[in-house]
Parts: C-alpha cells; sequence; structure tokens
C-alpha cells in the first residue's frame, strides 16, 4: 500500500470519527466505515497486482461474528429466488470453504456449444442472481468458467474465459458494481465429471459464480481467488 493511500485511509477514518462524537453509536459506524476503506484498497491492490484497473469504489465489511449468519440469509434468499432453476437442475447452490457460497450452473443452459453468447432464456436467472448480490453487498463476486476436454487446452482456456467475462459483465450491466466482481476462467482443468461421456461433459462445461463475505480484518481473503472447484 503506498503513502497515499495510507494518507487517504487516516484522513478517511479521521473524518468519520470526529463526525460521530456525538453520536451514541459512533464506536460501531466508525468500524463499519474503517472495514469499508479497508476492505476497499485491499480490494484495489489484488485488482491492481493482477494488471486490472484500479477502481475507487469499496466494499464494507462484515464483523466477523456476523458473518455465518450474513451469508445464511444470502443463501436462502438465493434459494428462494433461484427455486425454479433449482428444480430443473439448471443450477445448484452449495457452502465452500471459508464461508462462501457457489452457484454452479450448467454451461448448457447459459451457452450453445462453442458461444460464449449467454442465451436469452438465461438472462432472468442471472438478473434474479444479481439483484440477491446487490442486496448482499459485502461480498466478492468470483466468476469462473470451465469446459470439458473436447478441444486444445488452449482453446478451452480462451472459451471459458469469455464465457466468465459474459456473465461477470452481465452481473455488473444489472447493477452490480464491476468493482466487487473478478471474472477468470480454467479452462478444462476443473472437471467435475468424467469427460468420457457426454453427460459427464455436459456437467463440466459450467460456470461458477463464488460469493466471498469481506470480513473486517481479513478483507484480503475475499479477493483471492477460489480454491479448487473440481469434483
Amino acid at each position: 500500500m503506498n503513502v497515499f493511500r495510507l494518507t487517504v485511509c487516516a484522513a478517511v477514518i479521521a473524518g468519520v470519527t470526529a463526525c460521530a462524537a456525538d453520536d451514541p453509536n459512533r464506536r460501531a459506524k466508525t468500524g463499519a466505515a474503517i472495514g469499508a476503506v479497508v476492505g476497499g484498497v485491499l480490494g484495489n491492490q489484488v485488482s491492481h497486482a493482477r494488471g486490472a484497473p484500479i477502481v475507487g469504489a469499496v466494499v464494507g465489511a462484515i464483523a466477523g461474528g456476523a458473518v455465518g449468519n450474513y451469508m445464511d440469509k444470502q443463501a436462502a434468499e438465493l434459494e428462494r429466488q433461484l427455486a425454479e432453476e433449482a428444480a430443473r437442475e439448471e443450477l445448484q447452490i452449495t457452502r465452500i470453504s471459508g464461508d462462501a457460497l457457489k452457484i454452479g450452473i450448467a454451461s448448457d443452459v447459459s451457452f450453445d456449444v462453442d458461444s460464449a453468447q449467454i442465451k436469452p432464456d438465461a438472462l432472468n436467472t442471472y438478473a434474479k442472481i444479481a439483484n440477491v448480490l446487490k442486496t448482499y453487498d459485502k461480498t466478492v463476486i468470483h466468476v469462473v468458467g470451465h469446459t470439458d476436454s473436447t478441444g486444445s487446452d488452449e482453446y478451452n482456456q480462451s472459451l471459458s474465459e469469455r464465457r466468465a467475462a459474459s456473465v461477470g459483465n452481465y452481473l455488473s450491466a444489472q447493477g452490480v458494481p464491476a468493482s466487487r466482481v473478478r471474472q477468470e476462467g480454467r479452462g478444462e482443468r476443473e472437471p467435475i465429471a468424467s469427460n468420457q461421456t457426454t453427460d459427464g461433459r455436459r456437467k463440466n462445461r459450467r460456470v461458477d459464480i463464488v460469493i466471498k463475505p469481506v470480513i473486517e480484518g481479513q478483507e484480503n481473503q475475499a479477493w483471492t481467488p477460489p480454491p479448487y472447484l473440481g469434483s
């Protein structure tokens, strides 16, 4: 973190503390503001390290003891909003390490074969997801594209990246701040089924949306890539 960013953080924190001097809830509010500033700066640091443009938006942080409840409520709302899609086995919502949520979406539901353009019928599903993500805004969203093993490694990597970008960009177009969205492709490296069968290849062609909470004191963890997402 450079001197300029440290100065900005100090100035914002001092300003919030001073303004809250006569506020009986000043301690909670000051802590939330500090978490938001630190979370945003750390997120921007990670973006900069990856070569992405630095953005000005900040992401608020959750107190450690409240993380489980926050993510439970978010999971329940996603399950309610996406109940029809889950019943059709088009997606699955699961909990993974670090209190993160994963929405695994079958790629053949979202894309035609060899295409990175989201199908019109899938847009409503992604719009529902975006609406929940906007409400639960103390999170970082990692969009990860996957393919089956058909084709070259290089082509599959490129296709998975383009599909992740399509989903990430659509979420942002629906109002999820782009500063909260990270996109990556993992090609054919993380299968969840055998690539030796038609059904297995269908399952491996997918997009995972991983929602990681921004936790006070551990803000940088939200910006790091999700762990292995295969089986």
